[in-house]
This record gives structure tokens, C-alpha cells and sequence, in this order.
């Protein structure tokens, strides 16, 4: 055959050289990992994440955050999805593919003003306060500011009394009786059953000043609790975890969030209606105050309709008196701090 002029040509003769990049559109579906397996947080140390499979505390996974979660943060207690290498050998890394929606979260500020929150736990269903009836004595202000931090999260305040063998605990439990909140008081000398019983079956954080007994008192609850933390450590390499969160399994069922980090709470991610939100009746009449109303009555705020519904009879004047010291403290008003 020979060699055609143009006028012999048509478009079947057009070559088309393909694009640098390919003509079919990349595809934003993700796989759905069907088979991944569920596991909860119970360390975390530089980018490395150790997951109790099943929240069993005998499978024990290490894990990467898969690059499809970005910079989705995953702390203490969150309940994950994991793919890949799930036996918990050594040198073995999973990949955490998903975070579940949280049930509650404890979180705080670096202070009143900073904008930026940090999650502390996820998920977990009570907060233990740890205070010292004496040495050192106890801070009421720390107390309120805590329980506005479980209340806002969504977390059921417990406050634990510690050293009742150095001091009465009576009128500490009559400063929040208004409060109708769980309490529970320990001794130096004799075993935390009461406390024990509170926390089976549950996860619970604890929080607490330094000197308050909060590490003896994780100790005496989670006997292999040193162990446990030293392993923990192993994940970044041998960098100490004092500053960290870790969850600890208790003996039997249940798991405790030690939060040693934690020595006070900034609120500045708490409205006042988050606080009025988690008590029952208040919250209801809230939605009758002027806008922008802080509830704290006075001279802030001389139109609270709080004050009207505790004149009606509606409400009892002792626990609008609790709310609003809890409101003071948010408001980083708290004679004690």
C-alpha cells in the first residue's frame, strides 16, 4: 500500500497521546474494612497507640494512625478499628482505620483563656475526684472546677475523700450534699473496698493534687499498676509516662484512667449552659433567662430567672447555691482556686 496523501486521511488516523495523568477519575471511596476488629486506647506515646482488643487487657496491640484519619485525634478510652498485623507480637504494628463517636469526654484548657482544648479520656463513664481530708487539706475550688469538667463532658462526678484517718470528712461531704454526688471516703491504713466496688465493671478517671494519695490509692486498686505503666513506656522507646494518661485494668472487670498530668482544669470550652445543662429542672428554666444570662444571680446577673423558679417552689435554694459556685469557679472566680 502506498503512502497516502492528507486529503486520504480521517480521524481513525488521529493518534492521541495520553495525559500525563490518567484520564479516570480518582476515586475518594475508602475501603470499608469490614473485617477490622474493635479495640480500645489504652496508651498513648509519640505517634504509637497501645489498644486492648475487645478491651481485653491480655491483647495488647500496638498501632499507627492510618493516613486516611489525618490528624483525627485518638486519646485514652477511644474505641477504635483496627486492620493489619492485630496479633500483639513483637515489632508488629495495626493500623487504627477508624474512631467511634464518644460516649462522654474529659477535657480541659491550658487555662481560662486559651482557645485550644485538649481531650483528655474518651468514654468514660465516671470521674473520680481524689481529695485529701488533710495533708495536704482540702481545695474546694480544684473540686468545683472538676466536677464542671465531667458535668460539661458528660462524665458522672464521684468525689473520693482520702486520709480519713487524719481528719472528719463530714463537713466536706456537707459542702456538695446539694449536689445529690456519690462520695466515698478512705483511710491510710485499711483497704479501698468501698472505692473498688464503685469502679468494677466501669471505666473510670481519676484526677487529684499531688500529695492527695491518688497513687497509692491506683495501686492499691491495680496491683501490677507499676508493671503495667513500665510496658506502657516501651511503646515510645523508654520515654517515662508520668505526664501521660494510661489506662489500667483492674482485676476482674472495669478500667481506671490514671491522669497524673492533670493539676488543674481551664474551662475556657465550657459555657455556663453546659454546666446548667446537668442539673435536672435548672437546665429547663435556663431557657427562660435573658440571652447571654450567666445564671449567676446578683449584680451579674439581676434577672436570672433562676432566682423566680427557686421562689416558686420549683427548685431547692441549696442546690441553685452549688450551681452557682460551680459557675464561679468556670468563671475562675473560686475563693481557693
Amino acid at each position: 500500500m502506498g503512502k497516502r496523501g492528507w486529503r486520504d486521511l480521517d480521524e481513525s488516523d488521529v493518534r492521541v497521546r495520553p495525559g500525563r495523568r490518567s484520564s479516570r477519575p480518582r476515586s475518594k471511596r475508602r475501603p470499608e474494612h469490614a473485617d477490622a476488629e474493635t479495640a480500645m486506647v489504652v496508651a498513648v506515646d509519640r505517634g504509637r497507640w497501645t489498644c486492648a482488643v475487645d478491651g481485653d487487657p491480655e491483647r495488647r496491640v500496638t498501632a499507627m494512625r492510618a493516613r486516611e484519619l489525618g490528624r483525627t485525634p485518638v486519646v485514652i478510652g477511644d474505641r477504635v478499628g483496627l486492620v493489619g498485623d492485630t496479633s500483639g507480637a513483637p515489632d508488629t504494628l495495626a493500623r487504627i482505620i477508624r474512631v467511634q463517636d464518644r460516649t462522654s469526654v474529659l477535657r480541659r484548657t491550658a487555662d481560662d483563656t486559651d482557645p485550644y482544648e485538649r481531650v483528655v479520656v474518651a468514654n468514660a463513664e465516671q470521674l473520680l475526684i481524689v481529695t485529701a481530708l488533710a495533708d495536704p487539706p482540702p481545695r474546694t475550688g480544684f473540686v468545683d472546677r472538676c466536677l464542671v469538667a465531667a458535668y460539661a463532658g458528660g462524665l458522672e462526678p464521684v468525689l473520693c475523700l482520702t486520709k480519713a484517718d487524719l481528719a472528719a470528712a463530714d463537713e466536706l461531704i456537707a459542702t456538695y450534699s446539694a449536689l445529690d454526688m456519690p462520695v466515698v471516703v478512705t483511710r491510710m491504713d485499711t483497704d479501698p473496698q468501698d472505692v473498688r466496688d464503685r469502679l468494677d465493671g466501669r471505666v473510670s478517671a481519676l484526677v487529684g493534687h499531688s500529695g492527695v494519695g491518688k497513687s497509692t490509692l491506683v495501686n492499691q486498686l491495680v496491683p501490677d499498676a507499676e508493671r503495667a505503666t513500665g510496658e506502657v513506656s516501651d511503646v515510645g522507646k523508654g520515654r517515662h509516662v508520668s505526664t501521660s494518661a494510661v489506662a489500667l485494668a483492674l482485676p476482674g472487670r472495669g478500667w481506671v484512667v490514671d491522669t497524673p498530668g492533670i493539676r488543674s482544669f481551664g474551662l475556657a470550652h465550657v459555657t455556663p449552659d453546659d454546666v446548667t445543662a446537668a442539673f435536672e429542672g435548672f437546665a429547663e428554666a435556663a431557657e427562660e433567662c435573658p440571652p447571654n444570662c450567666g445564671h449567676l444571680g446578683g449584680d451579674d446577673d439581676p434577672d436570672c430567672h433562676l432566682d423566680t423558679f427557686v421562689d416558686d417552689g420549683h427548685g431547692s435554694a441549696e442546690q441553685l447555691a452549688s450551681l452557682r459556685r460551680l459557675l464561679l469557679s468556670r468563671a475562675g472566680r473560686s475563693p481557693d482556686g
